[in-house]
């Protein structure tokens, strides 16, 4: 029986984490975020389940940098700082100048599957990848922007180059 567990994680609604072990290091805990001023939860607002922070190891020391969860373990609700992402991402989509309603469209309705890890994540790539270089340079450093900590680590490497 191993006695590993995982710790709680404060995060904010838009995604920074304040504190990846909450429970055990209560004292550094925020009520909001330094980084952005906005509020910070440590449960998923759709089901109500912690969301998981560091996971401790006995007699394991870890080095690992904790990264925010796009979607929670126990229902697959997308957390709050990937829904605003996934948002402000469509909402970009529909100013850039050069793509026709139907690329934009394409572009928004790729996105979700970017932050997946699945199936239609290749596709999602190659056509987000296709429209954006006809956007042009700026539309894509606003896309990384808003999407580097939500996607997938296969399209970051990918894209980004992360």
């Amino acid at each position: 029986m191993s006695d590993s567990y995982y710790d709680v994680a404060q995060i904010c609604i838009n995604g920074h984490v304040i504190n990846s072990m909450a429970k055990d290091y209560p004292q550094s805990n925020q009520k909001y975020c330094s980084d952005c001023g906005e509020e910070t939860i440590t449960a998923c607002p759709s089901c109500g389940s912690n969301i998981r922070g560091h996971y401790h190891v006995p007699g394991v020391i870890s080095f690992s940098n904790f990264h925010a969860p796009s979607y929670c373990f126990n229902c697959g609700s997308p957390y709050p700082w990937t829904a605003i992402r996934l948002e402000a991402a469509a909402e970009l989509a529909d100013e850039l100048d050069g793509l026709t309603t139907d690329e934009k469209e394409k572009l928004k309705s790729s996105l979700p599957d970017l932050v997946k890890d699945g199936p239609k994540t290749v596709v999602a790539e190659t056509r987000f990848k296709k429209i954006i270089k006809k956007a042009g340079a700026d539309a894509y450093e606003g896309m990384k922007t808003i999407l580097v900590d939500v996607v997938s680590e296969t399209v970051k490497k990918s894209m980004f180059g992360a």
